[in-house]
């Protein structure tokens, strides 16, 4: 699904809608909130940078969507500089307010996602946490990406995207579904959680709606991993690709990351082929 000028201006207004002043990314991501996610997501970019630093002696980043900088912090602590983009003007204020002063951090402020095409800068790393299930074209901007903004030799890290919704079995959807009505109660948003499926399971799109204009997935039915591990297996001399349980509410995660099925993805490319 390719966007116009038009269609990029919605998906800047809506992220700026969903992700305004006082926005907390942490409450309903859960890569964010719980331990055990968040440190594999820390440990595969320490790793890839550590592993660039010892080839090259320095690591430039792409962060794409950084929010409010989680990991850039960790971008930061592994010794690489880091050009973070965000589409939300509110969250590039804030990463701008949070990293001034420090030499080592560019904040981009990218309301239509054309920034890492738009310059001629290329990049030891791509970083997209939890950002390509927010696009509707992934499979050309992933592409784009590898070919003309990363360098060669360079890597690609993802994480926490949903895995392709017609390759799963009902059972394990109507779970997820389940688990996300469970933490909507304990938000007080049981309403709005009702109102959102109801509309995906009809299959309608609203275009006034933040929450549709910018989780994309609900529309395509998630995002096919084996297209995007095509992507990678074409242009990297390694490919890894790892699958995991997540959700919200902290208690259902502890319980689901022992015994449930995964229903979220993460890739870590090396060695972009030249």
């Amino acid at each position: 699904m390719a966007l116009g000028d038009d269609g990029r201006r919605s998906v800047a207004q809506a992220q700026d809608s969903a992700h305004g002043f006082g926005h907390d990314y942490t409450v309903g991501s859960p890569h964010l909130r719980h331990a055990t996610l968040r440190n594999n997501i820390e440990n595969r970019i320490t790793n890839t940078i550590k592993e660039i630093l010892q080839q090259r002696g320095e690591c430039a980043v792409l962060e794409i969507g950084a929010g409010h900088g989680s990991f850039t912090d960790t971008v930061l602590a592994a010794g690489g500089t880091a050009s973070s983009t965000e589409m939300s003007k509110a969250s590039a204020e804030y990463l701008e307010s949070k990293f001034r002063g420090n030499s080592r951090v560019t904040v981009i402020y990218d309301p239509d996602g054309q920034a890492p095409f738009d310059q001629p800068v290329q990049y030891d790393v791509i970083l997209l946490i939890s950002v390509i299930h927010h696009i509707p074209d992934y499979i050309d901007v992933v592409s784009r990406l590898c070919d003309t903004v990363l360098r060669p030799g360079g890597a690609v890290v993802t994480y926490q995207d949903p895995l392709w919704y017609p390759r799963q079995k009902r059972w394990k959807r109507a779970l997820n579904w389940g688990f996300y009505f469970l933490w909507r109660v304990t938000q007080g948003e049981l309403r709005r959680g009702i109102a959102t499926r109801w509309r995906r399971l009809r299959g309608v799109y609203s275009h006034s709606n933040p929450s549709d204009l910018v989780e994309y997935h609900v529309v395509r039915q998630g995002v096919d991993e084996l297209a995007l591990q095509d992507i990678f297996s074409a242009r990297f001399a390694s490919v890894e690709l790892s699958t995991y349980f997540s959700t919200q509410s902290p208690q259902l995660q502890s319980i689901g990351q022992r015994c449930l099925p995964p229903n979220n993805f993460g890739f870590v490319a090396r060695g972009r082929l030249g």
